[in-house]
């Protein structure tokens, strides 16, 4: 490679590189000029400083596309890559802004720094098409999520998040870390054209569908999909709020987008085709109906938000059913939408929290009069997860679904999946109404009556419920630069 090869690389890779220098201004801030600040200051100014780098990384992107391949799959660079990656970075300057008031009060340029590297990782998963690579990128994900789910040392309930978070994720990274050393070891390559080459050519060894079995547990464990989704509702309990809010939102987008992009290459138009469907299909099955029929039972909106996570996970497996035909923009265009109602709904938990001390079904009577634009907002996020027209979350529940009734071959499998999903949205709106009932209803107890000042995290919460609005009352401004990405990857 010589130099200007060199430096179109480093043109390409240019928003990681930003992302790698604004770790390192985050912790140099914090460390040398920002220690003897006041908490409140401290966390605004660390995370202007994260805010920004991801404001430059987003800018590169958008300002500076260029399409490329570099080492083989190893860093890929298209449309819809950069859309994701923008969205990612979005989703992380939020993080940063809601931790200011609701983070924890210790360390908080080393928070800072784990969010930042979290998202590192993400941006580095959706830009590979190597499985080393993408092994790597998910563990520097991962690695940083765990330490974000135990960071507050003062409460028990987060170190226990953080412990039962790590552990799970140990075990699935086994699952996924065999996975791939079997098509590694069957392919002889570790590309995904490669792997999928030699699938083909196999004719439907029982390796290969061990392989893409395994890889498909680990990965369901970092969607919080069936079978491994029991840790999600201790951790977005037990979690600081804007940690719970990067796993519910980042985390997901990144893992179904790579997810996708993964089994989409392993098995589209194979001889395996059929037993990897019925193998998604039964996730997506028991997710949908675990997550939403646990949810009904919860009396903390942590849990019933987790059981929601799970039961979205089953809606978006549905969408990567049709990734080989033609659903990845659809899928992508709902996990983003979805991540932008997740994270308002936890910024409004992690407000109620700081004022009320719980996070409880009764800390949220009475919310209307203590707080009217919050109380909107969540009013905004419930009915968007419930997929009411003409919120964000009711497009894409209605892209992804009928991107799996356009699936042919599978005979009746796509009808049925539907109808279950559709039955069980009804089930999800009347948890959801719960809430709302607790909100606009019952009226606030005398120790939580006082009112709720509108605040930097206030006002960031009224931006995602005016975002989620904007892109359910006009869904071309985020699904048509994805489908063109899409179509042209």
């Amino acid at each position: 490679m010589n130099g200007a090869a060199y430096l179109e690389l480093l043109g390409q890779v240019a928003p990681e590189t930003v992302m790698v220098l604004t770790v390192l201004a985050v912790l140099a801030a914090d460390a040398l000029a920002l220690r003897e600040l006041s908490g409140p200051y401290r966390k605004l100014l660390l995370a202007l400083i994260g805010s920004a780098g991801c404001l430059v990384a987003a800018g590169w992107l958008a300002g500076f596309p260029a399409d490329a391949n570099w080492l083989e799959g190893v860093f890929v660079s298209d449309a819809l890559a950069r859309g994701v990656k923008i969205g990612l970075l979005a989703l992380t300057a939020a993080t940063l802004l809601l931790a200011v008031e609701t983070g924890p009060a210790e360390h908080p340029g080393e928070y800072a720094a784990l969010v930042l590297l979290a998202a590192l990782g993400m941006l580095f998963l959706v830009s590979s098409e190597d499985l080393l690579m993408i092994f790597v990128s998910l563990e520097l994900t991962s690695l940083c999520l765990y330490a974000l789910a135990g960071f507050d040392k003062a409460c028990p309930r987060s170190a226990e998040a953080g412990l039962k978070y790590f552990l799970v994720g140990g075990v699935s990274a086994a699952f996924t870390l065999y996975g791939f050393s079997l098509l590694y070891g069957v392919s002889g390559g570790l590309r995904l054209e490669e792997v999928a080459a030699a699938l083909r050519q196999s004719g439907g060894q029982p390796v290969f569908i061990l392989a893409l079995a395994l890889a498909a547990i680990g990965f369901a464990f970092k969607v919080a999909a069936v079978p491994l989704q029991f840790w999600a509702p201790d951790v977005y309990q037990g979690a600081p709020a804007p940690s719970a809010a990067l796993i519910a939102s980042g985390s997901k987008v990144a893992g179904f987008f790579v997810f996708a992009r993964i089994l989409s290459a392993g098995f589209a138009d194979t001889a395996i085709h059929r037993e990897m469907v019925l193998l998604l299909a039964l996730l997506a099955g028991a997710s949908m109906i675990l997550g939403n029929l646990a949810a009904l039972v919860q009396s903390s909106v942590r849990r019933l938000l987790a059981y929601s996570a799970i039961a979205h996970a089953g809606y978006l497996l549905l969408g990567i059913l049709a990734v080989p035909r033609a659903g990845l923009a659809a899928l992508m265009y709902y996990a983003l939408t979805y991540a932008l109602a997740a994270l308002g709904a936890f910024g409004v938990v992690a407000l109620v929290e700081r004022h009320t001390g719980g996070s409880s079904m009764t800390d949220f009577d009475g919310l209307r009069r203590r707080s009217p634009l919050l109380s909107l907002a969540m009013l905004v996020f419930m009915l968007s997860l419930a997929g009411i027209p003409p919120l964000a979350g009711f497009f894409g529940k209605f892209y992804v679904f009928a991107t799996v009734l356009q699936t042919s071959g599978l005979g009746g499998l796509p009808l049925a999946l539907v109808i279950l999903a559709l039955a069980l949205s009804a089930v999800s709106l009347y948890y959801y109404l719960l809430v709302l009932k607790r909100i606009y209803v019952q009226p606030a107890s005398p120790l939580a009556s006082k009112p709720i000042p509108l605040s930097l995290s206030g006002a960031l919460v009224l931006v995602l419920a005016l975002l989620v609005v904007l892109l359910g009352c006009l869904p071309e401004l985020l699904l048509r630069p994805l489908a063109s990405g899409a179509a042209i990857h």
